[in-house]
C-alpha cells in the first residue's frame, strides 16, 4: 500500500521563474538558514529574514552558515542554485542542481569543445565579444590573448587614473586574502561575486562548467570564459572605485557594489542571451526550462521515452 507523500508537490519548471528573471546572488554568513512555506529563512544575530527561495538566481552560503535539509529541497525545488564558498565568497567548494531541464545547450557545449576547428570558432566569437568592430576571424589563439592581455592592461591604467588609486600588478594568493594591498583585494572580491553570479546562470542552463573554450583542465573553465566577456566593464572599474571609498571592510564593501552593479546591468539576462549566442547562434531558442526526457537513436531523430517499443507489446 503506497501512500501520498506529504507535503505540497514540487512546482513545475514551468511555474518557476526563469533565470534569467531572478536576483543575481544572496550572499549569507554565520546564520542558520531554515524553510518557511515557499521562503527560506536566515536567522543571525539580528534577527530573521525571509526569502522567497524562486527569485534567488544563486544562494551563496558563507561561513558560520547552517542549512537545514528542507531549506535545501525548497531551493532544489524552486530551481535556484546553492552555492558554498569560502570567506567573503572568494573561493568556491560546490553547488546544487540546476534550473534547466533540458541538454540542449549541453549537447551544443560538448560537441563544440570537442572538435578543434569549432571550439577555436567559439573562442575567437568570445574575444570578438569583448572587441566590438575588429576582425577576429584569423587571428590565432596567441595573438588573442596578447591583443586580451593589452586590453586588460590599458584598462587598468585607465581606472588607477580616474581614481587615483595606485597600481601596480595583478597580486593575489590564494588564501590569502589580507595580505594584498586594497585594489587587489577588491578585485578578488568583485571577481568572486562576479563568478557567482554567471555561476548561477550557467548551471542554470544546464551546460557543465568544466567544458571550456578559452579555459580548460579546470572544474570551472567555461565559468572564467564567461566571466571574462565582463570583468574589463564591471569588474576593474567598480574594484577601484572600491578601493578609492576606502571602506572599512572592504570585502564586504565591494560585494555589495558588485550586486548593485549586477543587478543595475541585468548580467544575469545578459549572460544567458550570451551562452545562447555562443553555444547555438542563429538557431531559434527553445526553452531549456521544459521537461525533457528522449531515448537516442543511432540511425535516427530521438524518439520519445516512457513508451515500449516491443513491436508484440
Amino acid at each position: 500500500m503506497t501512500g501520498k507523500i506529504p507535503g505540497a508537490p514540487p512546482a513545475t519548471p514551468h511555474e518557476l521563474l526563469r533565470a534569467e528573471d531572478r536576483m543575481s546572488f544572496i550572499y549569507l554568513e554565520h546564520a542558520v538558514i531554515h524553510r518557511d512555506a515557499n521562503a527560506i529563512t536566515s536567522t543571525d544575530a539580528r534577527g530573521t529574514v525571509h526569502i522567497p527561495s524562486a527569485t534567488v538566481g544563486t544562494l551563496l552560503l558563507g561561513p558560520g552558515t547552517s542549512i537545514s535539509h528542507h531549506a535545501v529541497m525548497l531551493m532544489a525545488e524552486s530551481g535556484s542554485t546553492v552555492v558554498w564558498v569560502g570567506e567573503r565568497g572568494v573561493r568556491y567548494y560546490a553547488h546544487g542542481r540546476p534550473l534547466a531541464r533540458s541538454s540542449r545547450l549541453l549537447d551544443a557545449q560538448a560537441r563544440l569543445v570537442s572538435n578543434q576547428r569549432s571550439r577555436l570558432a567559439v573562442a575567437r566569437e568570445m574575444y570578438a565579444m569583448r572587441f566590438p568592430g575588429e576582425d577576429t576571424s584569423g587571428l590565432t589563439m596567441q595573438q588573442l590573448r596578447g591583443r586580451e592581455g593589452a586590453r586588460v592592461k590599458r584598462a587598468y591604467r585607465e581606472h588607477s587614473e580616474r581614481t587615483n588609486v595606485p597600481w601596480r600588478k595583478r597580486d593575489y594568493i590564494p588564501g590569502k586574502f589580507d595580505r594584498a594591498d586594497a585594489v587587489n583585494k577588491a578585485l578578488s572580491a568583485a571577481n568572486s561575486a562576479l563568478y557567482g553570479a554567471v555561476h548561477a546562470a550557467v548551471v542554470a542552463l544546464g551546460c557543465a562548467p568544466g567544458l571550456g573554450f578559452v579555459h580548460t583542465g579546470n572544474d570551472r573553465s567555461f565559468i572564467y570564459d564567461v566571466a571574462d566577456l565582463y570583468k574589463a566593464d564591471l569588474v576593474i572599474p567598480m574594484a577601484f572605485e572600491a578601493a578609492a571609498a576606502e571602506p572599512e571592510d572592504i570585502g564586504a564593501h565591494t560585494r555589495r557594489v558588485m550586486r548593485d552593479a549586477i543587478h543595475k546591468a541585468r548580467l544575469v539576462e545578459r549572460c544567458v542571451a550570451d551562452v545562447r549566442h555562443l553555444l547555438l547562434p542563429g538557431q531559434e531558442q527553445d526553452d531549456v526550462y521544459a521537461e525533457v526526457l528522449q531515448l537516442w537513436d543511432d540511425k535516427a531523430d530521438p524518439v520519445a521515452a516512457g513508451q515500449n517499443y516491443d513491436l508484440d507489446w
